[in-house]
Parts: structure tokens; sequence; C-alpha cells
């Protein structure tokens, strides 16, 4: 692999990007802070009509979500919205929180449970991210996943997701493809590239200097937020070394010089060829480059996808994506879920709420405007765009599915914020390759 040197200023590559709040600090002390459904019956009982007589609803659903502006405020109100029309008797409280990455979110979830004041649902990923909540879920298994047949219904990486030690304690809404890469059709045809033939990480560095070359467009877009190269560590992982090497490194199993190999590709991409604000702005803000050409490629799940598809941009003509170059065959697996608190304020309304959230109404108005897929298999596809059809069509095939490193899948909160934590030390500023490689091989 060659060393490449660019026009673009490199000198955000210096400075200090601090760490969002992390999740560490609330693994620890979550448990035991509430009531489990097996004191108060908080499991969500009922037939989902309110009281459980078919009369009105007795008590307010309150659910806390993270999806605002262009990364999924649409897909919310469509989701919401169904969810009025199919029980208009019930006083349904919606409460999105911004923040990048989940942080406010996160944050505002583990204080309530820590104060015993949980919400009714809230928004968060399921798989190894459940285990910070040990304790203080509830098991809906008989009253929500065995009584609307979701089991069968969805895909088996969701369902397994969802499941904890405990029973099931969250519903998959959703799927993102976390290995995608976006580019401006008009910019990459300018500057004469391809992304069609760009077979590995190699290729991907020569089209980034072309571009940096033949046009005034940032090559690759980026936020530089500890999540976000983390991600694309992730991928770039995957595309050199393969789906097995990935794995073995998350199962504790990883060789050092593939990890390193991984950090020196990553370094040379964020050193030479990212907008110059990298460190100041959000993945939404660097979207928006995508859509006016001021950038060429962004790699990020595709609910960056939804920003274009609400946008009215035509998929093909003027915004197209590929597979990050090395992992055609393979699915980056990212799931969206809704969990479901013990000592619950609302167990008949919320068990409703989660039965309709695997039901295929739901899963179509969340994700035909999110940016993602159904986990729900065989949901017609009539109304989804065509760059979400393929997606699904890519899930359905794909050879391996490896689990988000960055998104709560692969490893538990407090895991993924010590991976941050060495990203945003030894790797952001400086560049660090060698103290990069031993701080992500120490974690695991």
């Amino acid at each position: 692999m060659t060393a490449r040197k660019s026009g673009h200023d490199s000198t955000l590559s210096r400075r200090k990007i601090l760490k969002g709040t992390a999740g560490a600090g609330t693994v620890l002390t979550l448990a035991g802070c509430l009531t489990s459904d097996d004191d108060n019956g908080g499991n969500g009982t009922g037939n989902g009509t309110g009281n459980g007589n078919g009369d009105e609803w007795s008590n307010t659903l309150e659910v806390l979500h993270g999806w605002t502006g262009g990364d999924g405020a649409e897909a919310a109100d469509a989701l919401f919205g169904a969810l009025a029309d199919e029980y208009p008797g019930m006083d349904i409280d919606e409460s999105p929180i911004g923040g990048g990455g989940n942080v406010d979110l996160d944050q505002t979830v583990a204080n309530r449970l820590q104060g015993g004041d949980p919400p009714s649902s809230f928004a968060g990923w399921p798989g190894a991210n459940l285990e910070q909540y040990e304790g203080v879920l509830g098991d809906i298994e008989a009253d929500v996943w065995d009584e609307a047949g979701l089991k069968d219904a969805h895909a088996p990486e969701a369902v397994e997701a969802c499941e904890t030690e405990d029973g099931f304690s969250a519903v998959p809404i959703g799927s993102h493809r976390m290995n995608d890469l976006f580019y401006n059709v008009e910019v990459v045809e300018d500057a004469g590239v391809d992304p069609e033939s760009l077979n590995d990480v190699d290729d991907l560095l020569d089209a980034l200097d072309t571009i940096d070359t033949e046009t005034d467009a940032t090559p690759f877009g980026f936020s530089l937020a500890p999540w976000g190269i983390l991600q694309t560590w992730a991928v770039t992982m995957q595309s050199i070394h393969g789906h097995d090497a990935y794995m073995d490194f998350i199962e504790g199993n990883g060789d050092r010089s593939e990890v390193e190999e991984t950090f020196v590709a990553l370094e040379e991409m964020l050193d030479n060829y990212i907008n110059a604000d990298a460190a100041s702005v959000d993945f939404t803000e660097v979207n928006q480059d995508i859509m006016s050409g001021d950038a060429a490629f962004i790699h990020n799940g595709n609910w960056v996808a939804g920003a274009y598809i609400t946008e009215g941009l035509e998929y093909g003509e003027e915004w197209d994506a590929v597979q990050f170059p090395g992992t055609e065959e393979m699915y980056g697996l990212h799931i969206d879920s809704f969990i479901y608190p013990g000592d619950n304020p609302s167990p008949e309304e919320t068990a409703a709420f989660m039965r309709f959230i695997g039901s295929e109404t739901a899963q179509v108005e969340f994700n035909r405007l999110k940016g993602s897929i159904p986990t729900r298999e065989g949901t017609p596809t009539d109304d989804f765009s065509p760059y979400l059809a393929d997606t699904i069509e890519d899930f359905d095939n794909a050879e391996e599915k490896p689990p988000t490193l960055a998104h709560g899948l692969a490893v538990d909160q407090s895991t993924q914020a010590d991976l941050e934590e060495v990203l945003n030390n030894e790797f952001a500023d400086p560049f660090d390759v060698e103290s990069a490689t031993d701080g992500f091989m120490d974690v695991f």
C-alpha cells in the first residue's frame, strides 16, 4: 500500500476530539435499580386493549427515541402516526431526544432507570448492548413474542439479538446495513471514477486520490466522532482481512498484524482525504455535502440513504451505493429495536406497542423512510424505494452478516466505550497506528 499526498487540509487530524458520553459509566449502576416484572407483574400481560377488558386504555404510553432531524424524524412520525391509527384511544407520549450516536438518549434513559422512573419503552440496540440493563428489563416472551408470533416472523439474527438470559426484552424495528459506500454520481463521474470497479481498499484509496486531483469536492466525507471512526475501522478490517478475521478479533482472538494493517489503511484515508471540518461536524452535516456535490463518498449505515429518499433524490442518477470494496458478499448487520423496562408504568399499553412494532404495518411505515429494512421476513417491498428493495434482497442472499462493532450488537457498551477511548486518545490526536493497535489488542 503506497502513501499518497493530498492537497486537502489535514490539520484537523491533530485536534483533540472530545469523547462523547460513554455508556461505561452506567453499566455497573443500572442493575437492581428497578423492580423486575416478577415482583409486580410488569411483564406486559393483557390482550393489547388497554386494561385487558376491552375498555379505554388506562395509562399513557411514553416512548423515548433518538430520531430527530435528518436521521429519522420522518420515519418516527410515520411510525407513531400508524400507531395512533391502530389504537386511536391510546394516549401516546412520543419523546424524541437528539444527540449524535444516541449519546443524549442513552444518558436520559440511564438517568430515568437509575431514578426508578422508567419510560414505557425506549429505542436502543439489542444484542450485547442489552447486557448493561441486566436486572432492570421485563420479559415479554409470552405476551409479545409468542402472542404475536414474532419468533417465526422475523429473521433469526434479529430474534437472537432480542433474547437475553432473562428472556425477551426487546422487539426489532429494522436493520441498517453497515458496509455500504454511498456516493454522489455527478462528482465521481466528473473525476472519471467507476465505483463498481473498486475491488479492495487500495482501489478505494486510488479513487479518493483521483477525486482529490480532478475535482474540488472532498473525496471522503467524514465526521471524526469516535463511533464513526470505529465503524469505519470495522468495515476496513472486514475488507482487508475478511469476515473470519473480524469475528476472531471481536471474540478476543485477533491477530495484531491484521489490526495494525487496518489502522494503517484507515490512517491514510483519514489523514489525506476527508473534509477539513470533520472534527466539528456530525454525520448529518457531512451527508448534506454528499447531496450538494461538495463531497464524493461517504461510508455510514444506510440511515444516510433515508435523507436522500426523503429529499426525493433520484437513486442511480443523483446518488448511488456500492458495498465497501472487499465486502461484497457481506451484509454488515445493525439492528434497531424498542426495549421494555421492568416495573413498567403502562404494561398493557406497552405490550400492545411492542406487538405493533413487530407487525408488517410498523416495519413498512418506519423502514421505508428511515433508510433501513424490515427484520420481519417476507414483508412486501411495494412501498420501498428501489435502493431499499435491493438491500432487502442483499440481506436475504448475504453469505456473511458480521455484527456491527459500533452499534451494540458485537460488544457491550463498556467495551465499545473502551475502543472509542483508544481512538480518541491514541488515534485521532494524532494518527498513532502503533498506540492504537496496542490499545485495541488490550481491550480484547
